[in-house]
């Protein structure tokens, strides 16, 4: 069974700290994060999502973990566990990552690659749950998310994998990626050990004919399956 513990270049954090805490974790941590290519060879690839069940006190953490390139499943893995922090914007990791991390451990596969449901350079502090999660497993990691949470985009080509930057300043912090034409875009960021051109490339090479590659999808409905109503 794969290990998962915390990278020797991050060291270990409490996860029961305050907002104020957290934030300061996030800037002390963020500049661990690289910024360029660094996989080795990728034969799995795993979609990571989170729900939560009984009104929020329990954190549904999903692991989907896929053939490469044939996109087969493998293994899943999921893990439930108290949730201990509460849901303040930009802190999502600090709420998540327990449960994912849990769920990690339950692999019999080690994915090479992880895509996760959030954002990691697209982020206030450029530190989103897809690079918090990426240098604590010590794996390469891309932020794949639905929504923005900043920046701003000018407009995206309606063809399929057509891409627009997401900017937050001067910076680029992300890709408004169109991964069907026609369909609402995505948002693709940096997570750890991979640079924003090669993790649109992954993103696409892992979707099909829906709108979010099948990696993140098939996670997402694992960890919806027994959200309360």
């Amino acid at each position: 069974m794969p290990e998962f513990t915390p990278s020797t270049l991050t060291p270990a954090h409490a996860w029961d700290v305050t907002p104020a805490e957290a934030r300061a974790i996030q800037e002390r941590l963020r500049g661990a994060v690289e910024t360029a290519d660094r996989l080795g060879e990728v034969r799995h690839v795993a979609g990571v999502d989170v729900g939560f069940t009984a009104g929020g006190r329990t954190t549904r953490a999903a692991v989907s973990v896929l053939a490469y390139p044939s996109l087969e499943p493998v293994e899943d893995a999921l893990a439930e566990v108290p949730t201990a922090f509460p849901y303040v914007p930009g802190l999502l990791s600090f709420r998540e990552i327990p449960a994912v991390m849990a769920a990690l451990g339950r692999l019999r596969v080690r994915p090479d690659l992880l895509l996760c449901d959030g954002h990691g350079r697209a982020h206030p502090r450029r530190f989103g749950l897809a690079s918090h999660l990426g240098l604590l497993a010590d794996l390469p990691s891309i932020g794949v998310a639905k929504t923005r949470l900043i920046g701003l985009h000018g407009p995206v080509p309606e063809r399929r994998g057509g891409w627009a930057p997401l900017t937050d300043g001067d910076e680029i912090v992300g890709a408004v990626l169109r991964t069907r034409t026609g369909v609402k875009p995505i948002f693709v960021s940096i997570g750890h050990r991979i640079c924003l051109h090669t993790a649109v490339e992954w993103v696409m090479s892992c979707t099909t004919r829906f709108r979010l590659p099948e990696t993140t999808r098939r996670a997402d409905r694992l960890a919806s399956a027994r959200r309360s109503p």
